[in-house]
């Protein structure tokens, strides 16, 4: 067989038979599977997807002094003095602690590290001890309704 010889196939002739995503010389699809989830219309591959397999992002060495950034800044739970005005389970000359906040469910653990902001009007005689932070505004608040921070 020559090359001069051979002849074009008569079932390429017909448009109706060709397939954009079909590759004819090879038998396969032209940038698609066959028959997987990326062969679907509307699939958009996530960021280092790799068919199925470990991505090189996990298989790649981590850096040992690397810490992720919020084990690195403490949290605070929030307490407003407000809060503490309104509640009718705060009397005065009390003394409120982290027990006492846990008590009361101003907070969910005495672990916690606590922030005192100020927030409204604040009046009552209390006594804050062991309590982290306070807020400016809430310091003033404390001195001038004359009650304690230790």
């Amino acid at each position: 067989m020559k090359l001069c010889e051979l002849k074009r196939s008569t079932w390429l002739k017909n448009k109706s038979n060709r397939i954009w995503r079909w590759n004819w010389s090879k038998w396969t699809y032209s940038g698609r599977w066959q028959k997987w989830q990326k062969a679907r219309s509307g699939h958009s591959a996530k960021p280092f997807f790799e068919g199925w397999q470990t991505s090189i992002v996990m298989r790649m060495p981590k850096a040992r002094w690397f810490k992720r950034n919020d084990k690195l800044v403490t949290h605070y739970s929030i307490v407003n003095l407000s809060n503490l005005e309104k509640d009718e389970r705060v009397t005065k000359d009390m003394e409120i602690t982290k027990f006492k906040l846990k008590e009361l469910w101003y907070i969910k653990k005495e672990s916690e590290f606590v922030k005192v902001l100020w927030n409204g009007d604040f009046s009552k005689k209390l006594t804050f001890t062991g309590l982290e932070n306070f807020s400016k505004s809430a310091l003033e608040k404390i001195e001038k309704a004359w009650a304690k921070v230790n």
